[in-house]
């Protein structure tokens, strides 16, 4: 089975001085504003490529968590994940350099070593990060709280 998902940015204007909007058509994801303010100083109230991307990293990686963790025997009672993805000038270009995921789990019956281990395998199990890995730095703190 193949899924696509499409969303659609308009953007008006030059880079500085410009501004636009990005929305999902699944209607899960509604328009929101964006420019390049927002992408390299204060987002008020708008938001970035990165920030979505941080969002797809994010809700990626805990449903491939979920599932490393169910095919242990040990399925998580609760995931919460944030990703902070980092938007920064390298040399002449801007460039995402590292995604950082923090993973906070409750599961059943689970040491810590065990649960830093089965982070780091769905880390290399998740379709995000595969899709940015050999071009961004991602890192995984996990902990059981």
């Amino acid at each position: 089975m193949t899924a696509k998902r499409t969303a659609i940015a308009v953007w008006n204007h030059d880079l500085a001085k410009g501004n636009g909007t990005v929305r999902g058509t699944s209607g899960g994801l509604p328009e929101g504003p964006v420019s390049w303010v927002a992408r390299t100083e204060q987002p008020g109230g708008r938001t970035s490529p990165e920030e979505l991307l941080a969002a797809a990293q994010a809700s990626c990686y805990a449903m491939a968590f979920s599932s490393t963790l169910g095919k242990i025997g040990k399925p998580p009672t609760r995931l919460e994940v944030s990703a902070t993805c980092t938007f920064d000038k390298v040399g002449d270009a801007w460039k995402v350099t590292t995604m950082e995921l923090d993973v906070t789990g409750q599961v059943a019956g689970m040491g810590a070593s065990e649960f830093a281990e089965a982070a780091a395998r769905a880390e290399q199990g998740c379709p995000i990060s595969n899709a940015i890995r050999g071009n961004v730095e991602i890192r995984v703190t996990a902990r059981l709280g």
